[in-house]
């Protein structure tokens, strides 16, 4: 058990797969008591089965992040059971890349509202409840496309520099007890590139993954920045393939 994990409340969102799961499994079995959030409850049933049948603590709920009402629920559901948060991890996001003259408008709107207001939602729901406890934490997931653009991933890049602009808004406005870290990883094991329909981009892509995280690292790095003494605040990681 980790001394400064132990008995903290964290809610993952986006925890059904990749880099979510990974933080889920790694936080439970460090001691924190884990609300998985995602679209996919039967993953998500089978992930928390594991864990408590190893005597950690882990919940599920499903919620889908660009609805400001489902990640409401996740967090009354939290602080009903517990009595606190103290960490959201807002990690749900997708990545369907294209070229900008495919004109793939339904999947640039689906990276807008995963990605961007995903991450508003995950704050609004829980900076409430964190004002008033004068602590917590979030930890938000960009990409290494939050400080390059790349071609086929002009949008997907502009919702994660907006993710590395609502932390650092978040950081600034310093309200009282609360961290604000963004966590940027490189090339990462996960799902994300299964979202991708354009040939081109998928081609690139196939290239560009063949050295890769695994989400395992990812989830140690927010380890370590949850685990930080009150008086240390982590703001921003990057984190590549060796």
């Amino acid at each position: 058990m980790n001394k400064n994990i132990s008995g903290k409340t964290v809610v993952i969102t986006g925890a059904s797969s990749g880099i979510g799961e990974a933080t889920a499994r790694l936080l439970a079995r460090s001691g924190a008591h884990v609300v998985m959030a995602a679209r996919r409850t039967g993953r998500l049933e089978a992930i928390a089965a594991e864990l408590e049948a190893e005597g950690c603590t882990a919940y599920f709920r499903q919620a889908d992040v660009t609805k400001l009402e489902d990640m409401q629920a996740v967090v009354d559901f939290t602080c009903r059971q517990f009595g606190r948060l103290d960490v959201v991890v807002n990690n749900a996001g997708v990545m369907p890349l294209s070229l900008l003259e495919s004109l793939k408008l339904e999947e640039w709107n689906q990276m807008i509202d995963v990605n961007i207001r995903g991450v508003l939602h995950g704050i609004a729901a829980a900076l409430p409840i964190m004002k008033e406890q004068g602590s917590g934490q979030f930890i938000n997931i960009a990409s290494i496309g939050a400080y390059e653009v790349s071609p086929t991933a002009a949008v997907y890049c502009a919702t994660k520099f907006a993710v590395r602009a609502i932390t650092e808004g978040l950081r600034l406005e310093n309200v009282s007890g609360i961290r604000a870290t963004l966590i940027s990883p490189g090339v990462t094991e996960s799902e994300l590139a299964n979202s991708i329909s354009e040939e081109y981009a998928k081609e690139l892509m196939k290239e560009y993954r063949k050295q890769a995280l695994p989400a395992e690292a990812v989830a140690r790095t927010i380890l370590f920045a949850i685990e930080q003494p009150a008086d240390t605040a982590i703001n921003e990681l990057v984190v590549r393939p060796s």
